[in-house]
């Protein structure tokens, strides 16, 4: 037996409530209108007025004025309440159908489709949670296609590059060389901390890679960073790292080994873009937030380019980023990684004149 559909149960149930209000209306009057037109009656006689040879002439008159009054007023009440309940069953049914249709073509691969809004509250909410959670699909499916795009694109010269060698030397056309085999290997390393990084960032964005959150000392870490990275800089280069941070720091809540990540990423990229000049490791407390920023005197990054800082392969430089060796994840990794343990990084930058990033995570609670 096929099932009706909620339009035809809306206007199924209007109907019902309608034939029990006329039932109800119908049967009570028919059972004591007339008794109480009798008494009526009586009443009149109590004052005076005979009317008793013609009672039973004005009580079948009542009657039949009654009936005629009723049957007229169902026709008419009820052609007016079937045609309503069908108009508010379609006026009530059509978002919905409206949802059906977006629906069917979001799934086929419109993203761009919305629910429009309506004037029924309830439905008017439906279609807003609608509505964001399409956008929030647009933006996964977009972001899916830029790391597809942005990934074949990384992908891609190192393999050509790969290929090219592998190709000389089989034709013979490249001598063999220990200088052939070291950009090899080099290639093959940045392939490898690549697929290294996505791995560790879907987990990140997964909430697969665990957090060990505990309470301990930022400032030893920190030295023992800055200490590992100071060994390799070398004499020769016009570059100083240095660490300005209080020994009274608060205890942190985190995970220590990615706050090392973290710093350690930031770290690199530092080095990585300050041929000289100064890079400064800071740590200080305001309330219950822990500050660590990274100060460098480097290239700097431009305005316009400071918003995409955080995002999943961006360079303000493609081709001098892939020849450093960068993967272009590493802040992204680090962004993931501080809101996880509850905090916030943001970076600021000015061409030519260098970068701060800095991050806050939250101190310890301390003991009463």
């Amino acid at each position: 037996m096929p099932k009706l559909s909620l339009r035809g149960r809306l206007f199924f149930s209007y109907l019902l409530v309608m034939g029990i209000g006329i039932s109800t209306l119908a049967g009570l009057g028919w059972l004591y209108a007339p008794r109480l037109f009798v008494v009526s009656l009586e009443r009149i006689e109590g004052r005076g007025y005979r009317i008793q040879q013609m009672k039973t002439q004005l009580v079948k008159g009542f009657e039949f004025a009654w009936t005629r009054g009723m049957f007229w007023s169902i026709v008419m009440g009820g052609t007016t309440a079937v045609a309503l309940s069908y108009w508010m069953s379609r006026r009530i049914v059509r978002p919905l159908l409206q949802l059906e249709a977006v629906t069917d073509k979001f799934a086929a691969g419109h993203f761009a489709e919305r629910v429009p809004g309506s004037d029924i509250p309830e439905l008017s909410r439906l279609a807003a949670s609608f509505n964001r959670m399409a956008t929030e699909i647009e933006g996964v499916e977009q972001r899916r296609r830029d790391l597809v795009s942005d990934l074949s694109h990384e992908l891609r010269t190192p393999l050509t590059i790969v290929r090219g060698y592998l190709e000389g030397l089989a034709d013979g056309t490249l001598e063999p060389s220990a200088e052939i085999y070291q950009r090899l290997t080099r290639e093959t390393i940045r392939l490898q901390r690549l697929v290294n990084d996505l791995q560790e960032l879907s987990k990140l964005e997964a909430g697969y890679l665990p957090i060990h959150l505990q309470q301990f000392r930022l400032v030893p870490l920190l030295q023992s960073l800055v200490q590992r990275f100071s060994d390799q800089i070398s004499d020769q280069q016009p570059l100083r790292l240095e660490l300005a941070c209080a020994e009274t720091l608060p205890l942190v809540r985190a995970d220590p080994e990615r706050v090392e990540q973290i710093m350690v990423n930031l770290l690199s990229n530092a080095l990585r873009y300050t041929p000289e000049g100064s890079i400064t490791v800071k740590g200080w407390a305001e309330g219950d937030r822990v500050w660590t920023a990274v100060l460098d005197t480097g290239e700097g990054i431009a305005a316009d380019d400071l918003p995409h800082v955080f995002e999943r392969f961006w360079r303000a430089d493609r081709s001098r980023d892939r020849h450093s060796g960068g993967t272009g994840i590493g802040l992204a990794i680090c962004k993931r990684l501080v809101e996880l343990q509850g905090g916030q990084i943001f970076v600021d930058s000015q061409l030519g004149q260098g970068s701060t990033f800095r991050f806050w995570l939250p101190a310890a609670p301390k003991k009463i």
